[in-house]
């Protein structure tokens, strides 16, 4: 049986699946919500984002839940970690972000 994701890890995905059954008519709001929501489940299973502190866990949300709604998702996710730059002032272990996108990826098999 798997865990519920906690509040802080759900919330940006179901807004992120709220947010695309709005912008594109052919998206399912139930549906979306239930894929985001699983997806959500999976990374904190998989504990994908353990290695976080809560700043850039909240980074990595954001980008996550953002780039599972785009066209090609596999791509976002792995763009974003490629753009992460060491010595980032925005994040406080920028070589931890990018493993977390990378095993991400992996977890939710993109």
């Amino acid at each position: 049986m798997s865990a519920t994701p906690p509040a802080h890890l759900l919330a940006p995905f179901l807004a992120a699946a709220d947010a695309v059954a709005r912008e594109r008519e052919d998206v399912d709001a139930e549906t979306a919500r239930e894929v985001m929501g699983e997806a959500a489940t999976l990374l904190h299973n998989g504990l994908a984002l353990d290695g976080l502190d809560e700043h850039d866990r909240a980074v990595v949300v954001a980008g996550l839940a953002s780039a599972l709604v785009s066209e090609d998702p596999g791509d976002a996710v792995r763009s974003r970690a490629a753009a992460v730059r060491e010595g980032d002032p925005n994040l406080h272990d920028p070589a931890e972000v990018r493993a977390a996108y990378l095993v991400s990826a992996s977890v939710l098999q993109l």
